[in-house]
């Protein structure tokens, strides 16, 4: 490549950064530019409802690299930058001050923000959302022994930090719609161990309810007013409804969408050729499960970039193919857990292990006793085994596991 040619990375989390350094690791030698909304370097998302938020890592550790590193290996930092527009016909975009950038390849790599929802008192005072570690440090503000915390989404950011808070010595009510913690995730069979685990950690889990509004008093939240008249009262609010794909940008440069976030197809890109999307926002074309999937967890901003960085060179013909399985993990209270595959919710699941005492694993089978995902809870071996499971797409007997 010339040293002339310039790459454009939009979003400088994770999967931005990994993006940067695999271009290097690729012996790319032109310009690369990396624009992020934040002012802080880049850094991993999970920690800030875990280790962060107990205490446990400070921020440096889970910075993806430190300022000397980008300086290193000469990638331009624009921190603090929101992008406002993509022209891909004129390969540009345009910075705040109004002017254009150029680019012979782009990335898009802007990640997702919290879900608001249109509720009465959703913008008080005391009433938090986690995605940036700004919001984390707020809400460390408020974890405070003796105090209490409503939580509003059962979801994973929501039980995650609703552990968290129980640690450190935090009363704390969990009110969801659905029925069982994580069902349109993992089904009601998965759904009752993780209501027990919060329960046996005297969390106030409300299901099967809805909020009307968070109370307020003087501008600031007092606690949440359910559906059925009934009232939480608390010192601070979380809402943990989920993410939002920041795809505006892309849908604003008529790029093709998808399953709710950008189509991309096996190799990333995007229906520009000249464009690349990666992490929350990849709608991407899945070589071995034959669908396009679309997931917002932590190992595909860790690992896509890689393919994408070799893509959007041209190192491969034909071009290089993501084909990673679907993978996240949870950390609450003494249970650790790791999924991977792709699985509806309401496939069979099928256990093997110890479920009561929380150390099992879990498999989810379609109608054909194919494998499509499985789940390791509070196992550490075993994963590579789901995994070929999954790949081989190969039907099983769960009645001949012991």
């Amino acid at each position: 490549m010339s040293r002339s040619t310039r790459f454009v990375i939009v979003g400088a989390g994770l999967a931005g950064a990994k993006a940067a350094e695999a271009l290097r690791d690729n012996d790319f030698d032109g310009h690369i530019v990396l624009i992020g909304s934040e002012e802080r370097l880049p850094y991993e998302r999970p920690p800030l409802s875990k280790e962060f938020l107990a205490g446990a890592k400070s921020v440096p550790e889970f910075t993806v690299a430190p300022a000397a590193w980008y300086r290193d290996h000469d990638v331009e930092l624009m921190l603090g930058t929101e992008v406002r527009s993509i022209d891909p016909r004129g390969h540009t975009v345009t910075l705040p001050d109004g002017e254009p950038l150029g680019y012979d390849k782009l990335l898009l790599a802007t990640g997702s923000r919290a879900r608001r929802p249109a509720l009465t008192g959703a913008d008080a005072d005391g009433v938090h959302y986690l995605r940036t570690l700004e919001d984390s440090e707020a809400l460390d503000a408020v974890l405070r022994d003796g105090a209490t915390l409503a939580v509003i989404g059962a979801s994973w950011i929501g039980l995650e930090v609703t552990a968290t808070a129980r640690q450190r010595g935090v009363a704390v009510t969990v009110v969801d719609t659905a029925r069982l913690p994580l069902l349109a995730s993992l089904g009601p069979q998965v759904g009752e161990v993780f209501a027990a685990l919060h329960r046996d950690h005297e969390v106030d889990l409300r299901l099967a309810s809805s909020v009307a509004e968070i109370s307020t008093a003087d501008g600031r939240a007092t606690g949440l007013l359910l559906g059925d008249g009934s009232e939480v009262r608390a010192d601070a609010v979380l809402v943990a409804v989920g993410a939002a794909p920041n795809i505006e940008l892309a849908e604003a440069a008529g790029l093709t969408l998808a399953d709710g976030g950008v189509a991309v197809d096996a190799s990333l890109r995007t229906s520009d050729p000249d464009i690349s999307a990666v992490g929350d926002i990849a709608a991407a074309q899945h070589p071995l499960l034959g669908n396009r999937i679309r997931t917002e967890h932590w190992a595909n901003a860790l690992k896509q970039p890689a393919v994408a960085a070799r893509n959007m060179m041209g190192k491969d013909d034909p071009p290089a193919a993501y084909d990673e399985l679907p993978y996240f993990f949870t950390d609450q209270y003494d249970l650790g857990m790791e999924y991977v595959g792709h699985a509806d919710a309401d496939d069979r699941v099928v256990f093997r292990g110890d479920v009561a005492g929380r150390e099992f694993t879990a498999f989810w089978i379609d109608e054909q006793d194919r494998v499509r995902a499985g789940m390791n809870v509070n196992i550490w071996s075993g994963l590579d085994d789901i995994k070929e499971m999954v790949r081989s797409r190969t039907p099983v007997d769960p009645a001949t596991w012991s």
